[in-house]
């Protein structure tokens, strides 16, 4: 199944999901920092949500749904990271760069980076030496 492209305000509507765990429109909407956006905006995107496949109704209590999400918050993240870098070719570097020219990434970052990515490269060698 192909991932949904999702908003800027699906995504925080996911996010106060992936938060609360399952929660009605007016849970939702009291998740935003104000100035929160109004109840019938939050209301048209859920439902967007849940025609898109990233949520779902799971019951009824009197009169108000309760929803849940459906996408997981790393896949959206990764559809979200893929959908960046497309705008680099592709490409983890020319997107670093931009983020160090902006001053969005700091050197820590990047130490920080590099663990994660030796790590990551060890864990995968460990797991190509096991035999199956």
């Amino acid at each position: 199944m192909a991932h949904p492209k999702l908003t800027k305000l699906e995504l925080q509507i996911l996010e106060a999901l992936w938060s609360l765990g399952k929660a009605s429109i007016r849970e939702i909407q009291e998740a935003f920092p104000e100035p929160r956006p109004a109840y019938t905006t939050i209301q048209t995107t859920v439902y967007r949500l849940e025609s898109k496949k990233a949520v779902r109704r799971v019951r009824k209590i009197s009169n108000a749904h309760i929803f849940e999400p459906i996408v997981a918050r790393d896949v959206a993240r990764h559809r979200l990271l893929d959908e960046i870098l497309s705008f680099f070719g592709g490409r983890a570097q020319p997107m670093m760069a931009q983020l160090a020219e902006a001053g969005k990434i700091t050197l820590e970052d990047i130490h920080e980076l590099e663990k994660t990515v030796r790590k990551l490269e060890q864990e995968k060698a460990e797991r190509m030496r096991k035999p199956k």
